[in-house]
């Protein structure tokens, strides 16, 4: 019963972040730029400040769907945020680019993490399917679920390991728009104000993964 609860609690602070994310990107999407710059544009200058020549920045289809890709080197920005010329945009823009930058200086926590995406990319999709097996066959074949416990730490491995690798993008970005006067005072304090609450979605997502290993914990523990 406590389980449940704490994920009732995890589940309302999840759903409380994601919509106070989505009101923050609102709120600065409607503070325009001084500089008149677009995100891509802003994303570009970053790269060259930082002496990087041989990331594209593309536009790519949906909604909070930036992201940055090591393997074919883009730094890859939403359509709302490649185009349009707002504090929420640049937000983002250079907080990708930081992901950019990060791999540039070999940055140890994303190189970590790096290592891990093609183990958690094959254990997500089979994890969950072992686990309720495990559970089923606890009396029979508890190694089973003691199996999915280990491949699930993975990915709650791999969600704290995202932790810092987000965070300190965020920083670097924040730092860039601030030294290189790319916003003004207000635009610098929607752009941290938005960052944080993003970064605050992976917090949330890394405490449910780790309550829910618990709880396997817990069963293969109760009823082995």
């Amino acid at each position: 019963m406590s389980y449940w609860i704490l994920i009732i609690i995890i589940m309302a602070a999840s759903w409380g972040v994601g919509q106070m994310l989505k009101s923050k990107f609102e709120k600065y999407s409607k503070i325009q730029l001084r500089n008149g710059l677009t995100g891509a544009e802003i994303a570009t200058k970053m790269l060259h400040d930082h002496g990087i020549f041989d990331v594209k920045v593309i536009s790519t289809p949906g909604r909070l769907t930036d992201h940055y890709n090591p393997t074919d080197k883009t730094v890859n920005l939403s359509e709302a945020v490649y185009n349009q010329r707002n504090a929420a945009a640049a937000a983002v823009a250079a907080h990708e680019v930081g992901h950019a930058v990060q791999h540039a200086t070999a940055y140890s926590w994303l190189q970590f993490r790096s290592t891990m995406v093609p183990i958690v990319n094959v254990t997500s999709s089979l994890v969950q399917w072992i686990l309720l097996a495990g559970i089923l066959l606890i009396n029979t074949f508890p190694a089973l679920l003691l199996i999915g416990i280990v491949i699930f730490a993975l990915t709650t491995i791999f969600s704290f390991v995202t932790l810092p690798v987000e965070y300190d993008a965020s920083h670097r970005a924040l730092a860039w728009l601030e030294n290189k006067n790319m916003v003004t005072r207000e635009e610098h304090a929607g752009a941290k104000d938005a960052l944080k609450w993003a970064a605050r979605t992976y917090v949330v997502a890394a405490i449910a993964s780790l309550a829910t290993l618990l709880y396997y914990i817990s069963i293969y523990n109760n009823r082995r």
